[in-house]
């Protein structure tokens, strides 16, 4: 089945990658059931595979698919390897940065928000990535997919700080200064996951050029208090 021409994707052969824009629900906590249900079984027949959603919480933990994994019992984690055909990593998409990548004979997919990231889920993700497709840092390909962009995505000094930043320091390598009136710095998700994802050597990375907040083809958590419509998307990546 051909990919909706809405979607964002990469120009990667040999695996079938994608994320959705606004319209299907992914996420079972923001839809009915029944409808996120359907919504993400008709992926399978996109894919070529069955995706598989785990329980995202915001942290650094990386795991394996496996055939038995469902809905209902899927790990908590936020980052997952594909070694099978048959088996699609699927991470949900609000406003936190979806990463996917690609290497010879895996794929990998994480949810990449300013907690995960300082956590180190994206070198995690090429770590066991590169483990379970026997390949180095080098042989991976990395795509950002939609987040809250840097000019929506104001943070206090604790997130400057998790990321090993000056708090009392203005302008700085993925924070833009904003005092608001007390100190405040727009945060560049996809300028602070390119750094970590070359800090392990994976230097062939695109995307990231699109923001969730500002652009309503997207849904968004923190547009969800602007009226704007309840939802998830979903970042997908499989072998074929």
């Amino acid at each position: 089945m051909p990919l909706d021409p809405q979607w964002l994707t990469p120009d990667w052969p040999g695996v079938t990658a994608f994320m959705t824009t606004r319209g299907a629900n992914y996420g079972r906590t923001a839809g009915g059931a029944a409808d996120v249900a359907r919504d993400r079984t008709a992926l399978g027949p996109v894919l070529g595979a069955r995706p598989v959603f785990l329980h995202q919480v915001h942290g650094a933990r990386v795991v394996r698919l496996q055939r038995d994994w469902h809905d209902d019992n899927a790990p908590q984690a936020d980052a997952a390897v594909s070694t099978d055909p048959d088996l699609a990593v699927a991470i949900l998409v609000a406003d936190c940065l979806p990463v996917l990548l690609s290497a010879p004979g895996g794929v990998a997919g994480a949810h990449a928000g300013w907690r995960g990231l300082a956590a180190g889920v994206l070198e995690n993700t090429v770590r066991e990535l590169c483990d379970a497709a026997g390949c180095e840092p080098g042989d991976v390909q990395a795509w950002l997919g939609a987040c809250i962009g840097p000019a929506a995505f104001e943070v206090g000094p604790e997130v400057v700080q998790a990321f090993g930043r000056e708090p009392l320091q203005r302008d700085q390598p993925g924070f833009l200064y904003r005092p608001n009136p007390a100190p405040r710095w727009r945060a560049d998700l996809p300028l602070l996951a390119r750094e970590r994802l070359m800090s392990v050597n994976v230097t062939r990375i695109s995307g990231g050029r699109w923001c969730t907040l500002t652009d309503d083809s997207f849904f968004s958590f923190r547009g969800e208090s602007l009226g704007r419509p309840r939802g998830r998307m979903a970042a997908c990546i499989s072998l074929r």
